[in-house]
């Protein structure tokens, strides 16, 4: 199968993805959930849905316990709603690269409050002091 029908394949499965699971499904319980990407496989056999989803660990849990529940709805309304012959296997996994993200800008921000007020002031680390050590050097 052509690498890019199955790029456009995963693109249209992740818009109706979010569709059904936000306007479909019955059950209340699972929030605010996005769909951040759809792997397919090159047969368009398989797909791994990554879904971001707004709570605790338990949350996130119950959230995908529901969606594979829902799996064989959803797979039928992916195959009506794409006209695929054979609708794929619709694998949901939680994907937490928000919360990465997050934590990586927490640390990049502690780290840039705790530059000494010299460097954080000019935006740029002076080069005084390593050109004077490197004339030193020279000298001996």
């Amino acid at each position: 199968m052509s690498k890019i029908r199955v790029a456009r394949v995963g693109e249209q499965m992740k818009k109706e993805l979010a569709d059904i699971l936000q306007n479909h499904l019955k059950n209340q319980e699972l929030g605010f959930i996005t769909v951040t990407r759809v792997d397919m496989a090159g047969d368009l056999q398989h797909a791994k849905a990554y879904v971001s989803v707004f709570g605790d660990a338990a949350k996130k849990e119950e959230v995908l316990q529901s969606l594979q529940k829902a799996a064989g709805f959803v797979r039928g309304e992916i195959a009506r709603r794409l006209h695929l012959r054979l609708a794929p296997e619709i694998i949901f996994k939680l994907d937490d690269s928000g919360e990465y993200s997050a934590h990586i800008q927490t640390v990049l921000k502690s780290l840039e409050d705790s530059r000494p007020s010299s460097e954080a002031a000019g935006g740029q680390v002076s080069n005084n002091h390593l050109n004077q050590e490197f004339r030193t050097s020279e000298n001996d």
